[in-house]
């Protein structure tokens, strides 16, 4: 997993950069901070500040649809590792769509059935790739001893919702069907994502109840995108969402994948987690994020509702964290923290 997401590093901070952190030179809190003669840096976290600012010094142009196609192939995914295997295959797409495209990690046989994994990768709902997180995904399998399915859904707004959720719940309920001669335990699978993977990941998991044909045992959201209204009809504070995800990227996101104007009355019904009124049913829910993340928020409130609405839900909120900074210093002690944390889910999860 280290070795994966220290090559993440280097694409973020790199040529890739441009997917996930566009207009945040020179951004809010920079501005503010040394208008006030003061340390833009002083609430970002001691380990965490030397990529903050590399990466708040770095310009890119405003983020446009004419400007996605470059934006896309910034994207430079990191080499596979030598094992598990990695198979491309693709599978039935949601009616009337094409084939859903995914890459499949078995692990090595261990005469049981396994647990598994549905991936959904994260890109603000506009960019990235599966194979942008295939090493990940096979550190997960070695790790976890579970067969991975990382899906390649079609991105916005080219395909807009519900094209990109029903892309991803078909790998759930292909996965589900296959289980048998996967070598899977039914009753042992999880979807997981970071950022707008995360928030595709909380849809499948509400869409996965309301169908009633597969029983998710765990949903790990990591700094998960839940609330179209952030940044847009939701003002955040200046200090937030600066490094990593902003709020004027958030809103082209969040249009774009619904097809209307971000924090509107006219969103499509369930395309938003954060306004989905019934969230009892759920599976037991991890939710990470740092207190620095323009998610922040929205997470925590996501993860309050879980909790009332009778949902076993575990929220790990890392002070001086921003966007991403897991994945970005996978070394800093807060990265590990919030990385043992989802495991220690995802393994008793597997275990129970």
């Amino acid at each position: 997993m280290t070795l994966s997401r220290r090559d993440l590093h280097r694409i973020l901070l790199g040529t890739g950069a441009a997917a996930l952190v566009p207009g945040l030179a020179r951004s809010s809190l920079v501005q503010a901070a040394e208008a006030a003669g003061s340390d833009p840096l002083a609430l970002v976290d001691p380990e965490l500040r030397a990529a903050a600012r590399a990466m708040l010094a770095q310009k890119f142009p405003p983020m446009t649809r004419e400007a996605l196609p470059a934006m896309r192939a910034a994207w430079a995914p990191p080499p596979l590792l030598a094992a598990p295997e990695v198979t491309l295959q693709t599978i039935p797409g949601p009616a009337g769509a094409p084939p859903v495209a995914i890459e499949l990690i078995v692990p090595e046989a261990s005469g049981k059935p396994r647990p598994a994994i549905v991936h959904i990768h994260g890109g603000g709902m506009i960019s990235g790739r599966a194979r942008n997180l295939t090493a990940f995904c096979q550190t997960l399998a070695a790790e976890f001893g579970a067969v991975v399915v990382n899906v390649d859904y079609r991105l916005s707004p080219e395909t807009p919702f519900p094209g990109p959720v029903l892309d991803n719940y078909a790998a759930l309920e292909w996965l589900a069907d296959n289980a048998q001669s996967l070598g899977v335990d039914p009753a042992r699978i999880a979807v997981m994502g970071e950022s707008a993977g995360g928030g595709l990941a909380a849809m499948v998991a509400l869409m996965a109840r309301d169908r009633g044909k597969v029983a998710l045992c765990q949903a790990v959201l990591i700094y998960p995108m839940l609330d179209d209204r952030t940044g847009s009809t939701r003002k955040v504070p200046p200090h937030i969402g600066t490094i990593g995800w902003s709020a004027e990227a958030n809103r082209f996101g969040w249009s774009a994948f619904l097809g209307v104007p971000a924090g509107s009355d006219t969103a499509p019904a369930g395309s938003v987690p954060a306004r989905e009124s019934k969230l009892a049913g759920l599976a037991p829910t991890f939710i990470g994020v740092g207190a620095l993340d323009l998610f922040v928020d929205e997470d925590i409130a996501f993860g309050g509702r879980l909790i009332a609405a009778g949902v076993k839900t575990r929220i790990h909120v890392t002070p001086g964290a921003w966007h991403a900074f897991d994945f970005v210093v996978p070394e800093a002690r807060v990265a590990r923290e919030i990385t043992a944390a989802w495991k220690a889910e995802l393994r008793a999860a597997f275990a129970a």
